[in-house]
């Protein structure tokens, strides 16, 4: 009796450990991240807030993006394994094996593609489905080979609020664009800023993603700031559409300044600090404009 009470608490632990794995394979904070833009592209383009088609879209954005992050995370398990950062993920710590990963990633996937095109329509699902592709099988090994990998890989990460504006309104206008490019643009100081403050780590594993002439120096702090400098324009361009009003411009270009003020520190420093600052106030920046625009609009 003693023996099966034992087996059976390990049985019971052993599934817990795997129930929590394949939840951190999700990266959830990042996914919910992610499907909160879709979200914020929904609301923008619907003419009405019907919460639970909200609900929808936010599920189908988490669905695909957790799939893609598990794809990354397939083709890097030996090079997780070399970081600090990631070496207790599921897969480098061999609580999960590939085939467990590979075969819930499709799970997901297809749940998310289904969702989005019969609730939807079909723009939004292909969308969707181009992000995934894009991230795992095209930007997850150009991480080892270039810098470029930081340009391919924003394109899936702006894909979502413009899937929120398709799923809303079936159409790829050019509201849908802008959405795209003020997050496609926002990527670049966001990326790079980690990518300054974890170079160490990135290095252990190979991965290239820092600016190829730059590296942690004024070169790359400059690239930065231009690309920051950009969003203060693009921030303003939803009012120039008539998607929001002034409220949220306002909010935009001072938010826009703010960050830009965070980049002229690096530039004066090059130090450690100011790139986590940086890659601080990229996490503050986007969802503060995004709601702003939302409420603006409502």
């Amino acid at each position: 009796m003693l023996t099966q009470r034992i087996e059976e608490e390990v049985s019971v632990s052993g599934f817990g450990q795997k129930a929590i794995a394949y939840f951190q394979l999700l990266k959830f904070r990042l996914s919910l991240t992610i499907a909160f833009s879709c979200a914020i592209g929904f609301l923008l383009g619907s003419p009405e807030r019907d919460w639970f088609q909200v609900l929808l879209v936010v599920i189908g954005g988490l669905l695909v993006t957790g799939a893609a992050n598990i794809i990354n995370q397939i083709i890097e398990k030996d090079f997780d394994k070399l970081m600090k950062r990631t070496a207790k993920r599921p897969l480098p710590a061999n609580i999960l094996s590939k085939k467990e990963a590979a075969v819930f990633c499709v799970m997901l996937a297809l749940s998310g593609f289904v969702l989005l095109a019969v609730n939807f329509n079909l723009i939004s699902a292909a969308f969707s489905l181009l992000s995934l592709i894009l991230y795992g099988f095209v930007y997850t090994p150009l991480k080892r080979i270039s810098p470029i990998c930081v340009f391919v890989g924003a394109f899936p990460g702006a894909f979502p609020p413009l899937i929120g504006w398709v799923a809303a309104t079936g159409v790829l206008s050019a509201e849908a664009w802008v959405l795209f490019g003020i997050q496609f643009i926002w990527q670049f100081p966001h990326f790079w800023a980690i990518a300054w403050v974890l170079d160490d780590d990135y290095k252990k594993a190979g991965f290239k993603m820092l600016p190829m002439a730059g590296g942690k120096n004024l070169k790359t702090a400059f690239q930065i700031m231009i690309y920051t400098l950009l969003l203060i324009p693009l921030g303003m361009l939803p009012l120039q559409l008539g998607m929001t009003g002034t409220n949220s411009a306002i909010v935009a270009v001072v938010c826009g300044v703010l960050f830009l003020m965070q980049t002229l520190y690096l530039m004066q420093t090059c130090s450690k600090k100011a790139a986590m600052n940086i890659m601080f106030g990229s996490f503050l920046y986007l969802p503060i404009v995004q709601i702003a625009y939302v409420l603006d609009k409502i």
